[in-house]
């Protein structure tokens, strides 16, 4: 495990801190206790902080806890809670224009607060720690839209993102205190929000002589490019494209809804690629962009995979055909990006995220990407399931030392800022 960077801790760390909540036995707490709070969780030697993640497959909560001691980052437990079958459909309601609406919007930010953090407590219990012994929570919540090309407004461009899953609540029901919301301030420095793991990447899987791209593979699949001895400013971060999100919604339709995804990648292997399909895919017009730049379910999401189904069925091939297609195409794009936009083909490839678990796409990337060395992360002491969450408790730890966590070349901000709301 790598170390992680170490700064002094800034004088007036309570000035740069947006506080969202804070409560006190007798009241209102003090801007000065708060920041006494703060400081007092910054310069802990011992700092043992929870990630709390939902992504944009949007099945469940995944709650790691780690501990940071004498600059390393130590994995101490991690569960994830699924969503219940009704709450899963009441979230993807969100991401449709047609069936979302704003006193939904409003309740499932409450009601998503109160799943991470009975999330949390499931795993804390699982991994017999107990829940007082947490110092601090880093939350991304849910994405229900990320806009990072911006809509216009008056005369200026506009980006935007909305991640819900209320940190007040999780700060109430835990008693821990809270960052959260990462991506806006990234979003209002220019940015567009996203990738935000590059920075914990480059915590985790830094070395000195190997170039390494971490490939995450989650509904969406992003890179972080390592090169070898590289300081944080060589740091080149992108998303590559689609990644679960088309071959689990390909796997619903083929199963009739029996399945939500494709695990291991069984009902693939089954299947032949159709090539022209294939090529007609890799022509989407994100993929040829330039970094920076992030995507979401807007371009790789369930309508295209409709469309994509639709067609193949039309054209009579098997849906375990169309579902290896789609899984090709991630292989695929990842493999293009890396060749299109990389300064050099990395030496080693490190997957983490749901797709790790695919075999077929992990054969697939394995063949496209050699002789680079493909292998998971847990490897390196971090689950490939959990590598997400504990992304964000690196962040949260960032945002209370008052450092930034955002990598700019990443993401298309202006400058580097200190990401995220803090909640005592």
């Amino acid at each position: 495990m790598q170390a992680a960077a170490e700064s002094p801790l800034p004088a007036a760390l309570g000035r740069i801190i947006t506080i969202a909540h804070a409560a006190a036995s007798e009241g209102a707490a003090s801007e000065a206790s708060v920041a006494d709070l703060l400081r007092h969780l910054a310069t802990r030697k011992r700092l043992r902080v929870a990630g709390l993640m939902s992504g944009t497959s949007a099945d469940g909560v995944d709650a790691a806890i780690v501990e940071f001691s004498r600059g390393k980052v130590e994995l101490l437990g991690f569960r994830t809670v699924p969503y219940g079958a009704a709450l899963r459909r009441q979230v993807f309601a969100l991401f449709d224009a047609r069936t979302a609406c704003v006193e939904d919007l409003c309740h499932l930010n409450f009601v998503l607060g109160e799943v991470f953090a009975e999330a949390l407590k499931k795993a804390a219990a699982g991994a017999g720690i107990p829940l007082e012994s947490i110092h601090l929570v880093g939350s991304h919540g849910q994405t229900v839209c990320h806009l990072p090309r911006g809509r216009a407004w008056g005369r200026c461009q506009v980006r935007s993102t909305l991640q819900i899953g209320e940190p007040s609540v999780i700060a109430e029901r835990t008693g821990i205190t809270t960052v959260a919301d990462f991506r806006p301030r990234d979003c209002a420095a220019g940015g567009e929000g996203a990738p935000l793991v590059p920075y914990a990447d480059y915590v985790l899987f830094r070395h000195p002589t190997r170039g390494r791209a971490v490939q995450n593979i989650g509904g969406i699949a992003n890179i972080t490019y390592l090169p070898a001895g590289g300081a944080r400013t060589d740091i080149l971060a992108f998303d590559t494209g689609p990644g679960n999100m088309m071959i689990d919604r390909i796997a619903s339709l083929a199963s009739g809804g029996k399945k939500h995804m494709d695990a291991g990648g069984r009902l693939a292997a089954k299947g032949r690629v159709d090539v022209p399909l294939l090529a007609s895919l890799m022509n989407h017009r994100f993929l040829r962009r330039p970094p920076p730049k992030s995507t979401g379910r807007e371009e790789f999401g369930y309508a295209l995979a409709d469309r994509v189904y639709d067609c193949g069925r039309q054209a009579g091939l098997a849906p375990a055909d169309i579902l290896a297609t789609v899984t090709a195409l991630t292989a695929e794009s990842i493999a293009e990006a890396y060749r299109r936009f990389l300064p050099r083909m990395p030496d080693e490839v490190i997957l983490c995220g749901g797709g790790a678990r695919n075999r077929t796409l992990r054969v697939r990337l394995a063949k496209t990407l050699a002789p680079a060395r493909v292998t998971v992360s847990d490897e390196f002491g971090i689950s490939a399931d959990a590598k997400e969450a504990v992304s964000f408790a690196i962040l949260a730890r960032e945002t209370i030392l008052g450092r930034c966590g955002n990598v700019p070349a990443a993401t298309g901000a202006r400058r580097p800022v200190i990401l995220g709301k803090v909640v005592p």
